[in-house]
């Protein structure tokens, strides 16, 4: 059963939990997780992946002149294998951040989604989420598998030197062996004053399974900066309609935060004075190895060999250091006093306000993984225990702190050979430590009715959690009040119903929320003791009207009972009307216009200081419908994108200008006309 090699597995194993012994020794002893919890052998299903020389290494023996480039990846979690996505018909494809989010006026700035979406999982939160659709993190890392070295380049420039430039390269070295670089850079500098935002997100992967199949191992590094200038809001936002420049360029409204007639729209700029930076960075090493059973095959004379895990060790180590910090190098007492109903300092120094929390985190996971069935790498049980150690390091004030948590985790997954079933099963429970008594459970099941009828999915949810550490008193976020919070408790049912052949998705999800924790003001936050109920559900088809003509339709409903401190839109649609079609061989076209409509609703404010969308029930948006024109065009493997965005801010009976704006909330507009243009290029090499 290859001993030597079970060795070194454990060998290598101890000697990485050895190595973060010395941080460990200033902490209390303890056991983590991490949210990696894929049980299944990168390669899949054994009848397919887990073939021969000849098969397996396809990779090695194709004709080195071959023009074809066979590409696939599959999600860290997961044991699908899922191809490059070359559409062209959906533009938000291409972005990290949706079109079901909206912005606090620029791409890169705070986002909040329009659906109530709640943080689902147990356990040390820093409570820190306004950038998290920007970032990369371990769930979205795809690890890739592909015949010939492969790259994707693209750049996009908008209006104001809007900017984004996003670089994807990966090879297999051997087929056993795949690395990957991914860098995406965005830089705004905004249409308001202080409000230059730029984000920086590098990722290195790399994958490896050992000839005979038993040690298989998975790198990760993920490195994410954000740097955004907060201004507040406009002082006065009726100054919109009564611009007195002569260019009629907001820019010259002043703001609640940030230096008064300051001026500045390099699209360079990636430092901040009044505003968030945000910094993060993961080293995640997972690693197993498998006991099992070889056997062969002979067809036409050529040996297949198969190997089948029954069994598996698995360790994973993260290592992560975090710090999210807000400052302001020149406070302007009166305004915070006015604006905020805030007195300087909140652990301020002169006239600098600063807020910082610094986090280094070190995990260690321990599992065991058993296959029931040989022929089916997507079947397993898996049970583990984790140790978490945590070292916040704040304020002059109190300094170092460090904390454990020690818990236990269980997993089922079932998808059937047939693909009939799809089954699964997750938990955890907090042992001791920090979060003790915090817990998360999933189980989905999702089963195929039929060609005709389609898929269904349905499922639970249910997470107990500790408040953030933003509410903690040794945070420094100025948070007003910070004890007296309880753990909140969320339930999730959710509902999927799929039928492909007339291209109808439908989606349910109904939450019961107990002991809900919300921001009410710029500095303080409340906890609703009350349990309240949200129904979201949804619908999603593409009509044809004609030839080359296409409508998709998106349509979601939200409804709350009681009166909780959540605000919703009852109405979210999105609908695309586009022509299309292959044009010319080699052309692919997708133009037409995009709609996207919330009913109105009362917006969440935002808290700069703390990062935070809080409830107001003050102010009613009340919104035109968002209208944008667009071409997009693929010729082989060039794609481009060209969109009129915000034509809905136009004013024909003051001078053709488009200046009637839409509002993220009170004090935060967005832009007029906005143009963007990019493109794709993808790489054979």
């Amino acid at each position: 059963m290859h001993v030597k090699g079970l060795y070194r597995f454990l060998g290598l194993t101890i000697l990485m939990a050895v190595a973060v012994l010395p941080a460990l020794a200033q902490m209390p002893r303890s056991l983590n997780s991490n949210s990696f919890t894929n049980g299944s052998n990168f390669g899949g299903n054994s009848s397919s992946a887990n073939k021969t020389d000849k098969k397996r290494d396809s990779l090695q023996h194709r004709d080195p002149f071959a023009d074809s480039l066979t590409i696939y990846y599959r999600y860290f979690d997961s044991t699908r294998s899922r191809k490059i996505d070359s559409s062209i018909t959906d533009y938000y494809s291409r972005l990290p951040m949706g079109p079901t989010y909206h912005t606090m006026g620029t791409y890169g700035s705070p986002a909040q989604s329009y659906f109530f979406n709640p943080v689902m999982k147990a356990g040390w939160d820093p409570g820190l989420h306004q950038f998290d659709m920007y970032n990369f993190t371990p769930e979205n890392t795809k690890f890739y598998q592909t015949t010939k070295p492969y790259s994707e380049l693209a750049y996009l420039l908008g209006s104001k030197a809007e900017q984004l430039v996003s670089i994807l390269l990966t090879q297999n070295k051997k087929s056993n062996f795949n690395y990957s670089f991914e860098y995406i850079f965005s830089s705004t500098p905004g249409f308001l004053k202080t409000q230059n935002n730029s984000h920086n997100n590098f990722r290195v992967t790399a994958h490896y399974m050992s000839k005979n199949k038993h040690y298989e191992s998975f790198f990760l590094f993920i490195s994410n900066k954000t740097a955004a200038s907060e201004n507040g809001g406009l002082r006065d936002a009726t100054k919109l309609d009564s611009l007195s420049t002569s260019l009629n360029d907001p820019y010259s409204l002043e703001t609640r935060l940030g230096r008064a007639g300051a001026a500045s729209r390099n699209p360079f700029n990636t430092s901040v004075s009044t505003g968030n930076t945000y910094r993060a960075s993961t080293f995640m090493y997972k690693h197993h190895y498998d006991l099992g059973q070889k056997d062969s095959t002979v067809t036409d004379s050529v040996v297949y060999h198969f190997f089948y895990p029954r069994f598996r060790i698995e360790h994973t180590l993260k290592f992560a250091t975090s710090s999210y910090s807000f400052s302001d190098i020149a406070a302007d007492s009166l305004n915070y006093h006015n604006y905020f109903n805030a007195n300087i300092p909140y652990n301020s120094l002169g006239d600098t306000v600063m807020y910082k929390d610094q986090w280094t985190e070190i995990n260690n996971e321990f599992s065991l993984i058993s296959f029931p069935e040989k022929n089916n790498q997507s079947q397993f049980f898996k049970a583990g225990i984790a140790l978490q150690n945590l070292i916040g390091v704040f304020d002059t004030l109190s300094g170092k702190h460090n904390f454990y948590n020690v818990y236990g985790l269980a997993e089922y997954r079932n998808r059937t050979r047939n693909q009939k079933w799809d089954l699964e099963a997750t938990g955890q429970l907090y042992l001791n430590g920090f979060n003790s008594g915090d817990y998360a459970a999933l189980i989905s099941m999702k089963r195929l009715l039929g060609s005709t009828i389609g898929s269904l999915k349905i499922g639970f949810q249910n997470v107990n959690k500790s408040p953030s550490f933003i509410l903690n008193p040794l945070s420094s976020f100025p948070v007003q009040n910070r004890t007296g919070f309880n753990k909140e408790n969320i339930i999730r049912f959710f509902l999927q119903y799929d039928i492909p052949k007339v291209g109808w998705k439908l989606n349910a999800e109904y939450f019961a929320v107990n002991n809900y924790i919300y921001y009410d003001s710029f500095f303080t936050a409340k906890q609703d003791p009350t349990l309240f109920n949200v129904l979201h559900i949804s619908a999603e088809k593409k009509f044809k009207l004609a030839n080359h003509w296409n409508w998709y339709f998106d349509a979601h409903l939200q409804q709350t009972t009681g009166a909780p401190p959540v605000n919703l839109p009852f109405l979210y649609t999105r609908n695309r009307i586009a022509f299309e079609g292959n044009f010319f061989i080699n052309l692919f076209i997708s133009t037409g216009f995009e709609i996207r409509y919330q009913s109105p609703y009362k917006a969440d404010n935002y808290s700069p200081f703390l990062g935070q969308f809080m409830y107001q029930n003050s102010y009613r948006t009340s919104n035109r419908p968002d209208i944008a024109a667009f071409l997009n065009f693929r010729i082989k493997s060039f794609k481009s994108f060209l969109r009129l965005e915000n034509l809905n801010t136009l004013d024909v009976q003051n001078g053709f200008k488009f200046d009637k704006r839409n509002f993220a909330t009170e004090q935060y507009p967005y832009p007029g006309l906005w143009v963007r243009f990019g493109v794709w290029w993808n790489f054979v090499n």
